[in-house]
């Protein structure tokens, strides 16, 4: 791929998951907590500010697979997919600019959250595995991540 598509768009998200096909992860660990221990959770993102407007990131793990979708935020929105009644167990609220700080490594989850720069409403402990998981895969998306359009 010549160049990588910009953060946060359809076209970003797909080629993550393209990266991220046929990649097996390890399930999440034991202090995952009840609502990741099976493997099948969701991680909502609602990023605010950015330049296509306000945009809703969904990281899906499916039994050691992971799964990006974005899309527009709407107001009613909870988060989950659109025809999914399996609502996300933990929801992240930032900034464009602190999503692009962390997407970067500028800024670490943990600072983010201490500053109160980014709100979470939900269960922890899928944030966390959600974490670990994308900490596994990175060996597949470390490239991408580098050559992301800001």
């Amino acid at each position: 791929m010549s160049g990588m598509p910009r953060f946060l768009t359809g076209e970003w998200a797909s080629a993550y998951n393209e990266a991220l096909a046929g990649v097996s992860l390890p399930a999440p660990g034991p202090d995952a907590g009840v609502a990741a221990a099976d493997g099948h959770f969701t991680v909502a993102q609602h990023v605010t500010g950015g330049p296509d407007g306000d945009v809703r990131l969904l990281l899906v793990a499916d039994g050691g697979a992971l799964h990006f979708d974005v899309g527009p935020l709407t107001p009613a929105d909870p988060g989950a997919p659109d025809g999914d009644d399996a609502e996300p167990q933990v929801t992240v609220v930032l900034a464009y600019r602190d999503a692009v700080a962390m997407a970067t490594g500028e800024l670490t989850p943990a600072d983010a959250l201490n500053q109160g720069r980014v709100r979470v409403r939900g269960d922890l402990s899928v944030l966390a595995a959600g974490q670990q998981m994308l900490e596994a895969a990175r060996a597949q998306i470390v490239g991408l991540g580098h050559d992301t359009t800001y």
